[in-house]
C-alpha cells in the first residue's frame, strides 16, 4: 500500500445556523433544510463513488469536513461518508479524519458522536475568547462556551487545532498576544490564526465600502501577525504554514498539507474542488455550487491545467508551508536564477540550491513574491 499514490478526501457540508459577516464560502442557511441534507448525504456518498474510477487505487491519508459548519451534520452521516471512503481507497494507518465545529453547546453535544463515527481530530472554531469580538464576528457563541467547548474536545478527540481571527479593528498587538496565551491553557496542539481578510461581496466588504469598518493599517496588521510568530514559538508552536502552527510534526493537519505538498484530493459536496493527476495530467475539479445542482449530478466540471497552470498553483501553495517547494516541480514558469538571487537578498527567500523557500519577512508579502516569481 505505500507505493500507491496518497490521496485526500473532502467533504464539504454548506449549512450554517448563520452567516459569518466576513464568509464568502458556498454556504447556506440550514433552517428547515433536514430532508434536504439527508439526500446531500447521500449525493455525496454517491459522488466519492463514481470519483473512484478517476483516481483508481489510492493510499487513503486523510479526510476532511469543512464547510460551511460540520458540527451540524448528523453523525450517521459523516459515520457513512467515512466508511465509503475507507471502503473505495486504502486508509493508511493512523488515517488523519479532521471535522470543523463551531463551539455552541448544542454542537459540542455530538463531539462524542462525530468521534465514535471515526473523526479523530476537531478543528474548531473559536475564532476569538473576547464576548466584544464575538459579537462584531457574528458568531453565536460567546467565550464562556468556546472554553467548554474547547476542554470538552480535548477530552475526547486525540487531536484538537483551534482557529483564531486577528487584525480585527481597534485590536492592539498586547491584547491579540494575551488572546493567544489564554487560547493555549485550553491545550490545542495545532493553532490556526488568521489575519482578518475583507473578501469582495460579505458584509463586511460592504461596511468597509461605506466606510464603517476600517481595517488595521500594514504596519499594525505586520506586527499582529510578528507577535503571533513569538508568542507561539515560545510556547513549542512550530510555523509550518503561514497560518497554521503545530506542536511537533505529529500534530501538523495531513489533510492541509496535501493541499500544499500538490498531492491529489477528491472534493465532494456542493462547489468542492479537487485536484486529480491523471495520466500525468492535472485535472481540476469543481463540484455544482447549488445544493440542487449537485444532487441531481449536474453542473460539475473538470479542467485540464496547462504545465505553467499546474506550476503556478504548486508555487502560490508550495511557498506557504516552511518546507517551499522543489525547483524541478515549477519548471514550467522558467524560473530566473537573477531573480531568485535577488529574492534572497532581498530576505524573502531562503538560500537553497534545491527548493523555493520564504522566509519569514517573505510570508509577510507573499503574494507580491508569488507574482514576482511567477512572471
Amino acid at each position: 500500500m505505500t507505493d500507491l499514490p496518497a490521496l485526500g478526501v473532502y467533504v464539504h457540508w454548506p449549512y450554517c445556523s448563520r452567516i459569518c459577516p466576513y464568509c464568502d464560502f458556498n454556504v447556506v442557511r440550514d433552517r428547515g433544510r433536514t430532508d434536504e441534507q439527508e439526500t446531500l448525504a447521500r449525493a455525496i456518498v454517491g459522488d466519492l463513488v463514481a470519483q473512484r474510477a478517476l483516481t483508481g487505487p489510492r493510499r487513503l491519508v486523510s479526510i476532511f469536513f469543512g464547510g460551511g459548519t460540520p458540527s451540524l451534520m448528523d453523525p450517521a452521516f459523516v459515520a457513512a461518508i467515512i466508511d465509503t471512503a475507507t471502503d473505495l481507497w486504502s486508509a493508511e494507518p493512523g488515517l488523519e479524519v479532521s471535522l470543523e465545529a463551531n463551539p455552541t453547546d448544542a454542537e459540542s453535544a455530538r463531539f462524542a458522536a462525530f468521534a465514535a463515527a471515526g473523526v479523530n481530530r476537531l478543528s474548531l472554531g473559536l475564532q476569538s475568547l473576547d464576548d466584544e469580538a464575538l459579537s462584531f464576528l457574528g458568531r453565536n457563541h460567546d467565550a464562556a462556551q468556546a472554553r467548554r467547548a474547547a476542554e470538552k474536545a480535548a477530552a475526547i478527540f486525540p487531536r484538537l487545532s483551534v482557529d483564531l481571527i486577528y487584525g480585527r479593528p481597534s485590536q492592539t498587538v498586547e491584547a491579540w498576544a494575551a488572546e493567544l496565551e489564554t487560547a493555549l491553557v485550553l491545550g490545542p496542539e495545532h493553532i490556526s490564526p488568521y489575519q482578518l481578510t475583507i473578501e469582495t461581496g460579505t458584509a463586511f466588504h460592504r461596511a468597509v465600502g461605506r466606510g464603517s469598518l476600517v481595517p488595521p493599517a500594514e504596519d499594525l496588521a505586520a506586527d499582529l501577525f510578528d507577535a503571533t510568530q513569538v508568542v507561539l514559538e515560545a510556547h513549542g508552536f512550530d510555523a509550518y504554514e503561514v497560518s497554521n502552527h503545530a506542536k511537533g510534526q505529529a500534530a501538523r493537519s495531513r489533510h492541509n498539507l496535501v493541499y500544499w505538498r500538490g498531492e491529489d484530493y477528491v472534493g465532494g459536496g456542493p462547489g468542492a474542488h479537487g485536484r486529480l493527476t491523471v495520466e500525468g495530467a492535472r485535472v481540476a475539479t469543481t463540484a455544482a455550487r447549488k445544493i440542487a445542482d449537485y444532487i441531481a449530478g449536474v453542473g460539475s466540471t473538470s479542467e485540464t491545467l496547462t504545465p505553467r497552470q499546474a506550476a503556478e498553483e504548486r508555487l502560490l501553495l508550495g511557498l506557504r508551508i516552511d518546507d517551499g517547494v522543489a525547483f524541478e516541480e515549477v519548471a514550467s514558469l522558467g524560473l530566473s536564477p537573477a531573480k531568485v538571487i535577488d529574492l534572497v537578498e532581498a530576505g524573502l527567500l531562503v538560500e537553497d540550491p534545491a527548493r523555493l523557500r520564504a522566509t519569514r519577512q517573505g510570508r509577510l508579502v507573499l503574494d507580491r513574491l508569488t507574482s514576482e516569481l511567477a512572471t
